[in-house]
Order: C-alpha cells, then sequence, then structure tokens
C-alpha cells in the first residue's frame, strides 16, 4: 500500500464522489482498524460500530485531511476518539479482547488481558497503540491530540503498571 494509492483515491472520492475508489479505501483500511476497535473495547459490536462511525466521520473531512500523516494513522485517531466515547457511554472500563502478544500459557495471556484492560484509559490506549499497533510516538500524540513526550511518559507508565499488575515487581530503566 503506498500512501500515493491513497491520495489518489480520496481525490477520486472527492471530484466525483467514486464509490468504487471509497470501497477500495475501506477494503484496504477497515481490517487494522477493526483489529484495533477489539483490542481497545473488546468486543466486536462495539468495535464494529466504531468502524463503520469512523469511516463516516472520515468520509465527511477527507476534503480536511492535510497528508501530515499516512491515511491509516488518521482514520486510527478518529477511531481511537470513537472508541473512547463508546468507553465513556459505556461509563466503565472493557476488557481488551486481544493484547496482541503471542503467550504458550493461556492463564498469562488472560492475566495480561486483564491487567491491560486495568489499566487507566490514558495508559492503555498508548499501551496498546505502542505495543501492539506499532504506531509512533509522533503519530500516537497526533491521534490522542498529545505531545510525543506525554505518550513516551503515559506508555513508560502503563508498563510500570502492567509489571506491578503482572507480580513482576519493580520495574528496572529502559528504553521506550
Amino acid at each position: 500500500m503506498r500512501a500515493e494509492d491513497d491520495s489518489d483515491l480520496v481525490a477520486d472520492v472527492l471530484a466525483s464522489g467514486s464509490e468504487a475508489s471509497f470501497r477500495a479505501l475501506y477494503r484496504r483500511h477497515t481490517p487494522a482498524l477493526y483489529g484495533l476497535a477489539l483490542r481497545l473495547l473488546g468486543g466486536a459490536t462495539d468495535a464494529d460500530d466504531a468502524v463503520q462511525e469512523t469511516w463516516i466521520r472520515a468520509a465527511g473531512r477527507f476534503s480536511a485531511f492535510r497528508w501530515e500523516s499516512s491515511l491509516r494513522t488518521w482514520l486510527s485517531g478518529i477511531l481511537v476518539n470513537r472508541c473512547r466515547e463508546i468507553r465513556r457511554q459505556r461509563g466503565r472500563n472493557e476488557e481488551v479482547h486481544r493484547s496482541g502478544v503471542t503467550l504458550t500459557d493461556e492463564a498469562l495471556r488472560v492475566d495480561l488481558e486483564r491487567a491491560i484492560a486495568s489499566l487507566p484509559e490514558g495508559y492503555r490506549d498508548v499501551v496498546v497503540l505502542h505495543d501492539v499497533e506499532g504506531h509512533t510516538h509522533e503519530d500516537i500524540g497526533r491521534m490522542l491530540g498529545i505531545e510525543a513526550g506525554t505518550s513516551k511518559s503515559q506508555l513508560s507508565r502503563g508498563r510500570r503498571a502492567l509489571r506491578q499488575l503482572l507480580g513482576h515487581g519493580a520495574p528496572t530503566a529502559g528504553p521506550n
């Protein structure tokens, strides 16, 4: 996938309302968006709703997108905000469906999912976006409306909290 392909497709959607171009964008980016929504929300129904709302919002804002990041990063930012809205509407934290970490011990994987789900929202968002989804701190900052340094700090604190929740004692200093 090349950014030029995305920009050509978005330009086609904006110029002619091309349904074929919109479908191509949808097919290209929805699997990753859905995976992220599942990790942040923990349920397929909520993830489906979040992804659909993301596309509705994005379609109405394509003309305002400045291409300072990839289209996927921009879409992920819209999705993260929608997931936050859903969590606020629920009034409680939900479990993260998948941690994205491959573990052979099922009990440890479940413990990790529960630990991630119990993190404060800001820590959880940054841990999932960075450690599971592989986004940079700069991208996370754009998605969440925070500075890259805040993302790094949230990640460090989130990892520390995870280690403590998982019973791994005091954290050691290390790079983020």
